[in-house]
């Protein structure tokens, strides 16, 4: 019951407290979690102990690939011979700002950190906050998740974002280097990372191509984080450290 709270949550992007209020004046909530009309509601602060006790037992991957299992045997998700699409976006802090607390301590986030990026206008942008890493497939279907500090380089966490059984793997150049390339071809998997231009070894006519081909299927999961800062809240953590 707690669990299918917790996505309702998400879903509608819900405060603990909202949560709470939903629950007792919607019907078609109480049915979703399987709340009797004369069952009480659990608290707000329920709700956030949960949630603190999944992270503590590391529960939030397991209860993903449970859900992912589940649509497989529904024929909803391919999971056999599919591919993964990789990247990462960055998430701002609850506390971004380097204010100064009574005690001379600073108020950012302790567990975030700087993210600096050049932006589509060629300017560099600077946020503080995390990075989320994806791996979803061509429907756009979350498989693997994982989080960091913002400083965190996109391509750490590539071999941890992979099940090794994908027929190829479609990344941006952040994540272009010998070592995944020579990964990818123990596993047997095919390369899709986009090529990028190194110093003296400009991209060949060639690599060019290869970028084009195959750019259109790396973009649906730029397209999964638009929907989930635009609907989802992800633009921003609701809570403090890595339990946003």
């Amino acid at each position: 019951m707690m669990l299918k709270a917790l996505l309702l949550q998400n879903c509608y992007k819900l405060s603990d407290p909202a949560l709470n209020k939903q629950l007792a004046r919607d019907l078609l909530f109480r049915r979703f979690v399987g709340l009797d009309i004369t069952e009480s509601i659990p608290d707000h602060s329920t709700f956030w102990r949960f949630r603190q006790q999944l992270e503590r037992r590391a529960l939030m991957e397991p209860l993903l690939k449970e859900i992912n299992d589940q649509l497989i045997e529904q024929g909803l998700y391919i999971k056999s011979g599919g591919v993964s699409i990789v990247d990462a976006s960055v998430i701002e802090a609850k506390q971004c700002r380097p204010n100064k607390t009574k005690s001379g301590g600073s108020t950012q986030d302790p567990d975030a950190d700087w993210n600096v990026k050049a932006g589509s206008d060629g300017k560099r942008k600077s946020t503080y906050g995390f990075k989320a890493h994806l791996s979803v497939d061509e429907d756009g279907l979350i498989k693997v998740t994982d989080f960091t500090s913002g400083s965190a380089h996109d391509s750490n966490c590539f071999t941890d974002l992979l099940e090794g059984d994908e027929s190829a793997v479609y990344a941006d150049s952040a994540y272009q280097s010998q070592k995944h390339a020579d990964w990818l071809s123990q596993q047997g998997i095919g390369n899709r990372v986009t090529k990028r231009a190194y110093r003296n070894r400009p991209l060949t006519a060639e690599d060019r191509l290869f970028n084009r081909i195959h750019s259109g299927v790396r973009s649906t999961v730029e397209s999964v984080f638009g929907v989930l800062k635009l609907h989802y809240g992800m633009a921003k953590a609701r809570y403090l450290g890595y339990q946003a």
